[in-house]
């Protein structure tokens, strides 16, 4: 089992720990907010329990706690749960489960209806006589001895399941929705077989109401559950996009080989039409692969040697030969699948109040069936009614509308963002990018292609334009940043070798210090070479940064050799992106290190009005921290290293896909695809499972709040109450699945 240790909190003498846990049992959000409440009561444990997918995540200190003290708890509060190792072949025997569950509950849903039909027949002619609310009404066609006959089996045994539920959730010390049917459907039974035993010839029976409850509410159950596996099909397809089969190179010759045998830094071949079955470089060959499964865009992408490819991907038209660098868990569509698994067990904010409502849901209906029954019953309608009136109250309170109205819409919707190439971490950010007002961006890499090139280099006077570069390659051999790239990638493209350099420092968001030939030398923004003692011999920078042009300044023992002209071209998609967000009614802000010139020229290319340039990581972690301190939901987006203090410090956090991996590591949304639009499709998308929350939540609210005092008042029977309680449910799940066929607005069908 692998258990995720997570650095201490501030005092904490031990980092937590965390475990997920398969929960069987659970029949409504009553049993889920029970789970909860018994595992967060063991010290050291913060818990949440997801009722749709019948999970539980906690993170314990193993000083306090561990995993076995987790499990006894859920057993003793009535319920069964076991370590989640996320196997294949774990998935394999849930999948087993659930369909031997789904076949149980066909052939109990099955039977229920043959017996309960009969008894159903006969309320046909209050339904034409226009009178079905009227107790005197109640035909009767068949026997009371046969109905007696025909109710039972349904109400023992295929109805079992309930009394079952009920006993664990009440040894545990809760309630759940089993206790609520258990006791309904029960009472109408058992007023109806004494009615019938003692042949109480003027009172009527009740047995079709208890039979059609448990046979609606199983029905319900049965369509619940195929409704709640087409939520996870997104996660179901990304872990079914590997071959199971890949032919590596052995021995001279490439041989068909399992998956799980394959090695890093093995040689594969993929054909055309075939996918790609784990992440590597491509060595030779030239084709175009299809990455729309993980980016979401339906434009193939050329690869040549060096490219990257990944899992999942399909090759469409040529032979390509490459070498493997991520294995198993270790690729891209692995990171995924555990990121959408990840955030479709977590909770969102919005939650939280019906968790609380939950908590104390049943008890307080149960209360309500009393009082129901006791006022009826000292009222001019009789015991008779009152019996009625508090079974329906019980049936019609089921809570499991309630219970799946936000976890639901939270998996459809993380599924459908990985099938947009959105990876969202948990179902905080989900919630926090749909109520986003400000934007804050990062320029190179993030509005433009992150991939400057050098266009100028202007040696000073008595200095060669090689020594320039020889100097400033040997500098920033010890930097990651795209600038440093692109002049290493100048030095090689003219076939100079750089200068050896010791003692490499970063200076973030400025440039970078090194040792040559035991002389200072320094490469970086200008007014950072000259702060450092260094001095323009002329005004060549100027026209270059006028141009919108990246300048570095290179030094040697605090001479200036020269400058270096980068540009970075704007990406085609970001003036379009940022003309979303405002057409959202996002403010976007681009901050930079780079000079004003430059950050002018990409402002106005992408349209954006609002800019700040030189700017150091510390202070965009600042302007972050001052949009949020005047009340702004705030959002960030970046790929280098220098942005991960402001990903960290925003409200939600946007991290380009093909950055650092400490800014994926800091954002709570992976964007797979490098683009601007991928952001705008994030936060769209948030916005869309919010309004299915806040449907749902209003809708099991909404009907729990005019179902119940209708009920009390006579005017929904216990059958009547069944069908509406098992819609509503029903209802829920459908709308949390119209996510499916979510698509941004303004973008093409993917």
């Amino acid at each position: 089992m692998e258990v995720v240790a997570h650095p201490p909190a501030v005092g904490a003498s031990t980092p937590q720990q965390r475990v997920d846990l398969s929960l069987e049992g659970m029949t409504c959000a009553a049993c889920a907010a029970r789970i909860e409440k018994v595992l967060n009561r063991v010290p050291g444990v913060q818990a949440s329990v997801n009722f749709a997918t019948e999970t539980a995540t906690a993170h314990f200190d193993p000083e306090a706690a561990n995993i076995d003290l987790l499990v006894a708890a859920v057993e003793r509060a009535g319920y069964h749960a076991a370590v989640r190792h996320d196997t294949e072949r774990e998935r394999a025997d849930d999948q087993a489960r659930k369909l031997a569950a789904l076949a149980t509950l066909k052939r109990d849903v099955g039977i229920a209806a043959l017996l309960t039909l009969p008894l159903l027949a006969q309320m046909v002619p209050m339904f034409l006589q226009g009178d079905w609310l009227a107790r005197s009404a109640h035909a009767e066609f068949l026997p009371r001895a046969l109905q007696l006959l025909l109710a039972t089996p349904v109400q023992f045994w295929i109805g079992r399941r309930f009394y079952v539920g009920a006993w664990h959730a009440l040894r545990g010390g809760g309630a759940n929705m089993d206790v609520l049917i258990a006791l309904g459907t029960t009472m109408a039974w058992a007023f109806s077989a004494v009615v019938t035993v003692f042949g109480m010839h003027e009172q009527h029976v009740y047995f079709e109401a208890g039979a059609a409850v448990i046979t609606l509410v199983l029905l319900g159950k049965l369509l619940e559950a195929r409704a709640k596996v087409g939520t996870s099909a997104a996660l179901a397809g990304l872990l079914n996009l590997q071959p199971k089969m890949a032919r590596v190179e052995r021995g001279g010759a490439y041989v068909d080989v399992p998956l799980a045998a394959i090695a890093v830094s093995e040689r594969l071949m993929v054909r055309a039409g075939e996918s790609i079955a784990v992440d590597g470089v491509v060595l030779d060959g030239e084709s175009t692969v299809d990455e729309s499964m993980l980016t979401g865009e339906s434009v193939a992408v050329v690869k040549r040697p060096g490219a990257r490819i990944f899992a999942g991907t399909v090759n469409q038209d040529g032979l390509l030969r490459y070498e493997a660098t991520g294995v198993g868990s270790a690729t891209l569509l692995a990171a995924i699948a555990r990121l959408v698994a990840e955030a479709q067990g977590s909770k969102a904010p919005i939650q939280r109040l019906a968790d609380r409502v939950a908590g104390v849901f049943v008890p307080v209906v149960i209360a309500i069936s009393v009082l129901t029954f006791i006022v009826t019953a000292l009222s001019a309608a009789g015991a008779t009614a009152a019996l009625v009136n508090a079974v329906a109250v019980l049936v019609i309170a089921c809570p499991c509308a309630l219970g799946l109205a936000t976890p639901t819409a939270i998996m459809v919707g993380t599924g459908r963002g990985a099938q947009l190439g959105v990876l969202i971490r948990n179902a905080t950010a989900l919630e926090e990018a749909g109520r986003l007002k400000a934007l804050i961006v990062d320029k190179t890499g993030t509005l433009t292609e992150g991939r400057p090139v050098v266009t100028d280099v202007l040696p000073m006077p008595g200095v060669t334009r090689a020594e320039v570069l020889r100097v400033a390659a040997g500098v920033e051999q010890g930097s990651t940043h795209p600038l440093a790239r692109a002049v290493i990638e100048a030095a090689a493209r003219e076939a100079i070798v750089p200068s050896v350099a010791r003692d490499h420092a970063s200076v973030p968001g400025r440039g970078a210090r090194a040792s040559i030939d035991d002389l200072p030398a320094l490469v970086g923004a200008l007014d950072f070479v000259v702060g450092q003692g260094s001095a323009v011999a002329d005004d060549s920078a100027v026209s270059l940064q006028r141009d919108g042009k990246s300048v570095l300044g290179v030094t040697l023992n605090g001479t200036m050799l020269g400058v270096i002209g980068l540009a970075d071209q704007i990406r085609s998609t970001s003036a379009h992106a940022i003309a979303r967000l405002e057409a959202a009614h996002i403010d976007v802000t681009m901050l930079t290190g780079d000079n004003a010139g430059t950050a002018r020229v990409i402002a106005a290319a992408a349209g954006i009005a609002n800019f700040r340039a030189g700017v150091m990581p510390a202070d965009k972690a600042a302007a972050v921290r001052a949009l949020r301190a005047q009340g702004v939901v705030t959002g960030m987006v970046g790929d280098g290293i220098n942005d991960a203090p402001a990903l960290a410090a925003a409200d939600v956090s946007f991290a380009i896909g093909a950055g650092s991996d400490i800014a994926i590591e800091a954002a709570d949304i992976t964007l797979v695809r490098s683009d601007l639009n991928a952001v705008v499709d994030a936060i769209l998308l948030s916005r869309a499972t919010l309004a299915k929350i806040r449907q749902n939540l209003f809708f099991a609210f909404g009907y729990n709040v005019l179902a119940i005092p209708l009920a009390a008042l006579g005017f929904l029977n216990p059958v009547l109450a069944g069908a509406v309680m098992a819609a509503s449910s029903l209802s829920v799940v459908g709308n949390a699945l119209l996510l499916r066929n979510w698509r941004p607005p303004d973008q093409p069908r993917r």
